[in-house]
């Protein structure tokens, strides 16, 4: 299987798991260890300036937390564009990284945006690849303008629908399919 690192992974119509029913994933590592992510589309409605104070002059002051995962939804998690790459410990893709424990005043310099996550998105060794297997998941390359997206609500159907007329059907099945 492919490496996966730096991919969207889009919730497929028969994923009813409410951590990820209806989500965007971006794929920040990958490897024989399991993968790790955030979801993009979760925004949680509280501002940074409550949740994580001290984030609020890297994000600014109108940001909100977005929900990253179900795995240690008290940590913060921080993606970033960043103007230097190579100041991400862990980059993602182009410009995109996540930047984790103190940040160096050149790293707080190069970000140009950033987004904080309350925790991540993670699988163990060899789960995502079964979840791979089973179709859980439609993989698509990411674009800058989805991780900032300013509609977190209709990136789901968006990037299904940016895939071709295969995907429109997927994109346009209801959250819970009993409304159908």
């Amino acid at each position: 299987m492919q490496n996966l690192q730096g991919q969207l992974l889009i919730s497929s119509a028969g994923l009813y798991d409410p951590n990820f029913r209806h989500t965007v994933v971006l794929i920040g590592a990958h490897g024989d260890e399991g993968a790790l992510g955030v979801v993009l589309n979760r925004p949680a409605g509280v501002a940074i300036a409550d949740a994580a104070p001290p984030l609020m002059p890297i994000t600014g002051r109108e940001a909100i937390l977005y929900q990253g995962g179900p795995v240690q939804p008290d940590q913060p998690v921080l993606l970033a564009e960043l103007s230097d790459p190579s100041l991400a410990d862990v980059h993602v893709f182009d410009a995109i990284g996540f930047l984790t424990g103190e940040l160096s005043e050149t790293a707080r310099t190069a970000i140009r945006r950033a987004r904080v996550y309350a925790g991540y998105s993670g699988w163990g060794p060899g789960q995502l690849e079964d979840e791979m297997a089973a179709d859980t998941w439609i993989v698509e390359p990411p674009r800058v303008e989805d991780v900032f997206t300013d509609d977190p609500d209709g990136l789901w159907k968006r990037i299904l629908q940016r895939k071709g007329p295969r995907y429109k059907h997927i994109s346009m099945m209801p959250f819970d399919p009993r409304v159908n």
